[in-house]
């Protein structure tokens, strides 16, 4: 595929993406309005962008970008591919796929169709790139990736997109391992899931030692050991470490297993029903026992399956379910028949989208990198339905299929996984409720002109002065925002008696807001606080607000928590700039509370992010700075004298008698410890 950048390309290159060029070119259904393509809720601005979008952008902007758009019209092919429109920064503002560029790109122009917050992003458009593809299933599974790689502030946004785990039978070993595996799937061996959540997975694996005495031991322990570890004295292993099983027998095992977990495991219970009873008729109650456990740790995974349906073997259930203009997307997962966990997604996204096009712009970002199971019950039907069952088939190497049961087994299903979507959303919407309200009571308390939708929360922690740090933490409408969470290694020399509190703040200030000011000069990203929260009284107060005064950002509003009398950390001390004494709030008001928590959380995070360096600096050994000494030469000489600074006071002709370490090397080592002896 060929990249045409034009009209004065700005961004940097695309993520490289592959799609495969197999499959047949399918058919575009008529050009959807751009008004119906998806966008996204910038979070930090959600209550300030409720009301711009029903504000038309300016019109001078507005006639710049349909310019940039009409100019990009004239070298646009009439061929399948991806459009971006890049703002002024080359950041993505949309990232979009078409059968014919040309057509979709033109309906830009007609601004007069355009909803106000499609106007405001093409006003926004400084400049459009474009990729072409050999076919519209390639141009989808290419918008999916960029999606997911750049972005984009107007496109549909799956954000919680943490990788899910899975159950490895490894096969690199005589004795292989069960284990929880999570991430790229390198290691040889059979891989089982995608289950839920961790919690899903440790119970299995912890169900299936039981039943089948798989060893979950590293290779390392496993070699180490010369007598039974605890796990088999509590049955969950055969022990194969010290010989108590064969290769041939613990290989049974293994095939076991992997037959409960790919659905063949009504004719092994049986076997096990049976040897349990042949057991028990030879008297030999030991073995019966040991078959009795094997029997009952299968029914314990089998008794955790609420959901079974007749038939279904790999399947994921994807529904939608909206209210206050946002959707819970709920993903039920099954494989062999058994139901492996579900998880609920809020994808950010315009408030007047349907579920179908949220779930639409959904199903293809979530698959991007995850491996697709042969059948997709939806609760509504895709636009280009079958354009997506098309790239998923492309990139799974076989047929999925994506099906709207409208009756039956598989629609009762669908129903289950909609009520599970429609709890999610209320427990959702009653968190941001209480959220919304803190903030709205934090604004009041402190005098805000208005609710700030981003608060940042400072925080600093050193031992005398050693091994400095300061930290950032954000909050806002839907609590702690975790991905945003900053630290900071204090580069400027401290007083060795104590340190500098109020130096270490002016710094880490400093850097945070130098920084955003060059990336951002005219403040018009999401990324501004509407509150600065500082863990200290008037002296860090003080060494913020002249910070913000030299960077011409004094209109940021500020605020210092500090322990009251005491340090009664029931009786916080609240510090605004224009008032001369503390604010105290009463000692139940919610607000405290939450001012409390905001507080606690930087403090939690700056000291681990402390710890963590302190950790890392006793690490460090005197003979990393020797020239030539890497981790084997260094391993070699702690093996040989026992300590760094032993091997710092050897001579020449020891320093020469280490494996690795020749003559040349040595003399190093010896002249770097004693240039001045």
């Amino acid at each position: 595929m060929a990249e045409r950048p034009t009209s004065g390309r700005r961004g940097g290159k695309p993520p490289a993406h592959d799609p495969s060029a197999g499959g047949k070119r399918s058919a575009m259904k008529p050009e959807a309005d751009p008004g119906d393509g998806p966008t996204r809720e910038s979070w930090p601005e959600a209550g300030r962008r409720a009301m711009s979008e029903r504000t038309p952008a300016p019109h001078g902007e507005l006639a710049r970008g349909t310019a940039v758009i009409a100019e990009a019209l004239k070298t646009l092919p009439g061929s399948p591919g991806v459009y971006r429109m890049l703002d002024r920064r080359g950041d993505a503002l949309y990232v979009g796929k078409a059968n014919n560029l040309k057509k979709r790109v033109s309906s830009y122009c007609q601004t007069g169709n355009l909803p106000h917050r499609l106007q405001r992003m093409v006003a926004a458009t400084a400049s459009l790139e474009v990729v072409t593809t050999h076919t519209e299933t390639e141009a989808l599974l290419l918008e999916s990736n960029l999606i997911k790689r750049l972005m984009p502030r107007y496109n549909v946004l799956l954000r919680d997109d943490k990788s899910f785990p899975y159950i490895l039978i490894a096969s690199d070993h005589a004795f292989p391992q069960i284990v929880k595996h999570r991430g790229a799937r390198n290691r040889p061996g059979a891989y089982f899931g995608p289950f839920a959540s961790a919690g899903a997975v440790n119970r299995t694996v912890t169900a299936l030692e039981k039943a089948f005495l798989l060893r979950s031991c590293s290779d390392s322990v496993f070699s180490a050991r010369t007598r039974p570890c605890l796990m088999y004295q509590i049955k969950r292993c055969a022990a194969p470490c010290v010989g108590h099983i064969g290769e041939a027998d613990y290989g049974e095992l293994v095939g076991q297993t992997q037959d409960f977990l790919t659905g063949r495991s009504h004719g092994m219970q049986q076997r096990l029903a049976g040897a349990m009873q042949a057991s028990s008729d030879r008297q030999d109650y030991e073995s019966a026992a040991v078959y009795r456990d094997r029997i009952r740790a299968l029914t314990q995974i089998q008794s955790r399956q609420d959901i079974n349906l007749e038939g279904l073997d790999d399947a994921d259930v994807v529904v939608a379910h909206q209210d206050a203009g946002e959707t819970a997307i709920q993903v039920f997962f099954f494989r062999a028949g058994r139901n492996y966990g579900n998880r609920a997604y809020f994808p950010r996204h315009d408030k007047s989208l349907s579920p179908q096009a949220v779930l639409s712009a959904f199903v293809p970002q979530f698959y991007d990198n995850k491996p697709t199971p042969k059948l997709i019950l939806l609760s509504h039907p895709l636009s280009d339905q079958a354009l997506i069952a098309a790239a998923l088939s492309v990139r799974a190497g076989r047929k999925v299929a994506l099906l709207n049961p409208a009756r039956g087994p598989k629609r009762k299903l669908v129903e289950h996984a909609l009520s599970n979507a429609r709890d999610a959303m209320g427990r959702r919407l009653a968190e941001s409720s209480a959220q919304r309200e803190l903030l709205e009571g934090l604004a009041e308390r402190l005098g805000l002109d208005s609710t700030p939708e981003r608060i940042e929360v400072y925080d600093n922690s050193h031992i005398q002065g050693s091994d400095p740090y300061g930290a950032m933490i954000v909050a806002g409408p839907e609590g702690f925002v975790k991905g945003a969470y900053r630290k900071f290694r204090i580069k400027q020399a401290l007083n060795p008696d104590g340190g500098d509190d109020y130096a270490m703040m002016r710094e880490v200030l400093t850097r945070r807001f130098s920084r955003a000011l060059k990336e951002d000069p005219e403040r018009a990203s999401d990324q501004w606080p509407g509150l600065l929260l500082i863990d200290g009284g008037r002296g860090q107060l003080s060494s913020v607000q002249e910070v913000l005064g030299d960077l011409g950002l004094s209109d940021i509003p500020v605020a210092g928590i500090a322990k009251g009398p005491e340090r009664n950390a029931g009786r916080e001390q609240i510090y605004l700039p224009e008032r001369p004494r503390p604010l105290l709030l009463e000692p139940r008001d919610p607000v405290l509370y939450f001012l409390q928590r905001l507080r606690d959380e930087a403090h939690r995070f700056v000291i681990g992010s402390h710890r963590a360096g302190r950790t890392k600096a006793r690490l460090r050994s005197v003979l990393d700075g020797v020239p030539g000494i890497g981790p084997k030469r260094k391993k070699a000489l702690l093996h040989r004298f026992g300590s760094a600074q032993a091997a710092a006071r050897a001579g020449l002709a020891d320093l020469e008698s280490v494996d690795g370490i020749n003559k040349v090397v040595a003399k190093k080592i010896y002249d770097y410890f004693h240039t001045d002896s």
